[in-house]
């Protein structure tokens, strides 16, 4: 490989001669960045000759428009005394994509060279400059993917007027909202979301067996999503519509919420938004009022998951018993199974929820994931107890206390055995610790005085 003989070629009258070098670039003959004494590639050499047709042709064929000679200088910083032809001033600042590098900080500092060109085009000519800041901006924009990079550059006014600025920034604000999560995220439910939802699920105390069940389900999920990825046709996906049997206080709720955060990653959801409600928030006092009440509560969890507390209070306790307006409110939320982006969680206790399956006939035909959630044991509520003194939260009623240093796991188990029944840890489950905590805080207020320390 052989420099471009004394750069000579970039200088005035010369056009052919470096036509001639330019073809021979392909067959790797010629280096066009070859740099003389004083570090100068052509294009350098062009820009100080006021070589416009040279400089042309060097910009056509790709030539590097931020090379730096011995002493820091860029074919721009040659544009004030060199070229004189404003279309050659043009396709420099253009040409000069200073993106192809994946370095911030550096793309930063070549754009603010090329800004300074910008500025010196309008001062000499007198043409006004937005058309080249507006097409530097829009190379930034279109090559940065990460909004945040992208306002780097415009923080510190590198691209563009204020109002080009504005522009761009709303219109990547605006496409990141428009961005089709299914699409983007259909079928990659990869190991990082396995291993994000086996986080959640280590959180939870006890609950084992259903646990199991619930990386079996997510695995059996994941597969499928990988499977669509390389273009296996599959059935039609349907909405895991649920129900969660089991008494209060079992971590229904805590399940369903990491539920929306795994449905949302792989796309099956376009939220992870939880919607709680009631009969009460279903069912309205007169005929034609719960309809509307139903639908409304659908409609906020659209995208999400509507999570049922008591389902079993929408259905009737006897066949022969007069209309309920929660059957109502049953019937329209059976009726939105189907949509595709709602999932709808039934919880309540085991044996009153049999009511809802035989109150509708296709109830177990679009609900297919039955999940049971077991009472906790006495070792699980001491664990919890730990956990919780251990991880306040600065709204919590007990933040800013902690246990006594004689408060180990196994005087708390002794605590929870010694004066709880098992009928009364069944009714409350995980609410018996936080009203053991609470308890304990008024007994110590009890026993000091304004005078303690």
């Amino acid at each position: 490989m052989v420099p471009m003989t004394s750069h000579s070629s970039a200088g005035p009258n010369k056009v052919d001669n470096l036509t001639h070098l330019l073809d021979q670039k392909e067959s790797g003959e010629v280096d066009s960045e070859a740099k003389n004494a004083k570090g100068e590639t052509a294009l350098h050499v062009a820009a100080k000759n006021g070589s416009n047709e040279a400089a042309k042709k060097l910009l056509d064929s790709s030539a590097c428009v931020d090379a730096k000679t011995n002493k820091g200088k860029t074919p721009h910083n040659y544009l004030r005394d060199g070229l004189q032809n404003q279309e050659s001033k043009e396709r420099l600042v253009q040409k000069n994509v200073p993106c192809k590098t994946n370095n911030p900080t550096r793309n930063i500092d070549t754009a603010n060279q090329i800004k300074s060109t910008i500025r010196h085009i309008y001062n000499a000519t007198g043409h006004s400059a937005y058309p080249y800041n507006y097409n530097f901006a829009q190379q930034i924009y279109n090559k940065f993917d990460s909004l945040p990079a992208f306002e780097k550059l415009v923080s510190n006014r590198t691209v563009g007027s204020s109002n080009i600025i504005e522009y761009l920034n709303k219109k990547r604000r605006l496409e990141k909202r428009q961005e089709p999560k299914n699409e983007t995220k259909k079928g990659k439910m990869d190991e990082r979301k396995m291993v994000e939802f086996e986080d959640e699920l280590s959180k939870i105390v006890g609950l084992n067996e259903l646990k199991q069940r619930l990386r079996t389900w997510a695995k059996g999920l994941l597969m499928d999503e990988k499977r669509r990825a390389v273009g296996i046709k599959l059935g039609p996906r349907k909405p895991p519509h649920m129900v969660f049997l089991g008494n209060p206080g079992t971590g229904k709720t805590t399940i369903a919420r990491i539920l929306g955060k795994l449905l949302e990653s792989v796309g099956v959801l376009s939220s992870d938004k939880v919607v709680e409600v009631q009969r009460t928030d279903l069912v309205g006092e007169h005929i034609g009022h719960t309809r509307p009440k139903t639908k409304k509560k659908i409609k906020e969890a659209m995208g999400g998951i509507l999570f049922v507390d008591e389902a079993y209070r929408l259905a009737p306790w006897s066949s022969g018993r007069s209309h309920d307006f929660g059957m109502e409110a049953l019937e329209e939320i059976m009726s939105v199974l189907e949509d595709g982006d709602i999932v709808v969680i039934f919880a309540g206790y085991t044996e009153p929820m049999k009511r809802v399956f035989s109150s509708n006939a296709g109830f177990c035909r679009r609900v297919t994931h039955f999940f049971q959630f077991d009472d906790f044991t006495c070792k699980d509520l001491a664990e919890m107890v730990m956990i919780k003194m251990t991880k306040l939260d600065e709204k919590s009623r007990l933040y800013g206390f902690k246990l006594d240093s004689a408060c180990t796991y196994d005087a708390i188990l002794q605590v929870v055995e010694n004066n709880s029944t098992e009928k009364l840890r069944s009714n409350m489950n995980g609410g018996l610790v936080d009203h053991m905590l609470n308890n304990a805080r008024e007994n110590l207020d009890l026993r000091l005085n304004s005078e303690s320390e």
